[in-house]
């Protein structure tokens, strides 16, 4: 939050300073908290005398606004509850309590066949607004499954309040205490499902009673949540993106050498598998995970980013497992752990491609490195001609092979020969898609979103493969570039060397050498990199994507997965992430709208073979 209000405390409270938006966040007495993320006419409370095993103290936590404390501090609690509904009221009108009680706990026997009964009592005040929250509350509670138990409601009879207060509505909710063990120990992931599921159907019951007591009903139960990040979000985002940045991923694992081996592997009658050399690693890949998991997540109170930063945690754990495996048996198993291996669908497609695609012969001329990097600044500095925060560098380098960007930076090989009819794909490719997303992130208020959430690679590279389609730059050649490494990918996985792939590409399927051997090169990068299946799978996700209606909005305001479009659309609705800063330009081509809306129904190569 950007101001930490006061809370004076003399024998009790007399006043609570709030931000400009409503924000409070302060504690009290011996155990008491208060927070307030914005002025909001709901408010959780929950008193507990074991905050370690409550889980109306987790759901609390996770929750916009609450009050929590232990029962020796009841007076305290109670004089700034009384303040608190006495200046929502003032700001917002009509006030819940959402009472929070944990069910008592009823451990059965180690080896009980039975589990706890997944019960949550319900209760509410008599006035309409409570009891629409009330009928809220119980629909969506009677949808919440976890770990294929369905919830039942209890309809209680309205009990005593935690604490006397004036002038505010209730709802209770007793919950059982299903995420413990018989010997009392939390069951984490249980523990993390349950609170996830009950603080949605509690803004449910939020946005039910702020609809009936003033017409305010939100246009998403999602938007009630927390709007602002906390200090300790903050500071673990930017510990995990230090620790990202402390290494450059693609470039250890990527060869320096590659342009010297072609040309020995050639002239040696390419008889014998070829040494890559490797940059020295810039980090102690175990000394970077001690301080990866030195990263408390657990204080963030957020859920959903918890469990975003803890995806990236172990996307980083893996990677550092890679570097550590570099050039050894180890390293194959460990990509496929990150990338996984190519299912049988995708095999399939590939060899349908190189089956029906033949390659065909241009002459159009090229573009050597210098003449690439001077467009890449043109397209960079049209970014920037829309926001000056596109700062990219574009390079070009002796120890890269063709052209990637890592990071803010185009790095381009000294020795490219670029196609003409290939230029513009390639940079719709990697500075409209790697290069935006990775700014749009940077734009966003956490870091991750420019890193890039966990799997993100997938649908990256998709998204720059569609744009080489869109702007009418995927060649046959190209196509069939990429299912020849989906087919080198899982030969590599299945036990074949280098020369084993080289000749299978060269002898089954009419590659070039220089392809056959760049696909090679790509594949065995560090002793068996899986990533290049991704390529064409990405691809065929996002054709299918577009070709029934799906936005792909979600994917240009950072570096997101599929997985994570509803988590994007959460945070959107809650005012933590907003649209992107930067559109990619290719979009707004006239030829492109009309390539993309050709796009029909069927099989997603279907469409692209039939379109070419």
């Amino acid at each position: 939050m950007n101001a930490r209000p006061r809370l004076k405390l003399a024998s009790s409270f007399d006043e609570l300073r709030f931000g400009p938006r409503g924000e409070l966040r302060e504690t009290f007495a011996t155990s008491g908290r208060i927070h307030l993320d914005r002025w909001l006419p709901f408010l959780l409370v929950h008193r507990s005398g074991s905050p370690e095993q409550s889980i109306g103290r987790k759901i609390a936590l996770n929750s916009p606004a609450y009050l929590i404390w232990s029962p020796e501090d009841d007076a305290e609690a109670e004089s700034a509850l009384g303040l608190l509904v006495e200046r929502l009221s003032d700001e917002v009108g009509p006030v819940l309590l959402v009472e929070l009680s944990d069910a008592p706990f009823e451990p059965q026997q180690e080896d009980s066949p039975k589990l706890p009964k997944f019960e949550v009592g319900v209760a509410a005040s008599k006035q309409r607004p409570s009891q629409a929250a009330l009928e809220a509350v119980t629909s969506a509670l009677q949808d919440v499954e976890i770990e294929l138990r369905q919830a039942e409601v209890r309809t209680d009879d309205l009990g005593a309040p935690l604490l006397e207060v004036d002038g505010a509505q209730r709802l209770s909710l007793t919950i059982p205490q299903i995420h413990r063990a018989p010997n009392g120990r939390i069951y984490p992931q249980l523990s993390h499902e349950l609170v996830a599921a009950l603080i949605d159907c509690i803004l449910c019951a939020a946005a039910a009673f702020m609809g009936e007591a003033s017409d305010a009903r939100p246009r998403h139960f999602r938007s009630l949540g927390r709007s602002a990040f906390l200090t300790a979000a903050l500071k673990a985002d930017k510990k995990l993106d230090a620790i990202a940045r402390s290494y450059d991923f693609l470039l250890s694992i990527s060869p320096i050498n590659t342009a010297e081996v072609r040309e020995r592997f050639f002239g040696e009658g390419e008889q014998s598998t070829p040494e890559f050399r490797y940059r020295p690693l810039t980090v102690d890949p175990d000394l970077v995970k001690r301080d990866l998991y030195d990263i408390d997540l657990s204080i963030l109170e957020d859920l959903l980013l918890e469990q975003l930063l803890c995806e990236k945690r172990r996307e980083i754990d893996m990677q550092l497992t890679m570097l550590a495996t570099r050039n050894s048996p180890a390293f194959r198993a460990a990509s496929m752990l990150l990338y996984g291996a190519v299912t049988d669908e995708l095999l399939a497609t590939a060899r349908t491609i190189l089956e029906q695609v033949k390659p065909k012969r241009t002459a159009n001329g090229s573009f050597d490195a210098s003449e690439v990097a001077a467009a890449a600044v043109e397209l960079v500095e049209r970014y920037r001609s829309i926001d000056n925060r596109f700062e990219a560098r574009v390079e070009v380098r002796d120890d890269v092979s063709g052209l990637l960007v890592s990071g803010d930076r185009v790095m381009i090989s000294s020795d490219s020969k670029i196609a003409a009819n290939r230029l513009d794909p390639l940079l719709s490719h990697e500075v409209s898609v790697h290069l935006l997303t990775y700014f749009n992130g940077a734009t966003q208020g956490l870091t991750i979103f420019r890193t890039g959430l966990a799997h993100y690679e997938g649908i990256q590279e998709g998204l720059g493969v569609f744009a080489e389609w869109a702007v009418g730059g995927l060649t046959p050649a190209r196509l069939r570039l990429l299912a020849g490494r989906v087919l080198a990918v899982d030969s590599m996985l299945h036990g074949a060397d280098f020369l084993d792939v080289y000749r299978m590409l060269r002898e089954e399927f009419g590659f070039t050498r220089n392809s056959a051997f760049d696909i090679s090169a790509r594949v065995f990068r560090s002793g068996g990199l899986a990533k290049d299946a991704i390529y064409l799978k990405g691809f065929l996700e996002i054709v299918d994507r577009v070709a029934t209606g799906s936005s792909l909005d979600a994917f240009w305001l950072g570096k997101i997965a599929p997985e994570h479009v509803d988590a994007v659309e959460e945070l959107l609705q809650r005012g933590l992430l907003h649209p992107p800063v930067f559109e990619p330009e290719f979009l707004s081509r006239e030829d492109v709208r009309l390539r993309i809306a050709a796009l029909g129904g069927g099989r997603a190569l279907d469409r692209i073979l039939e379109l070419e």
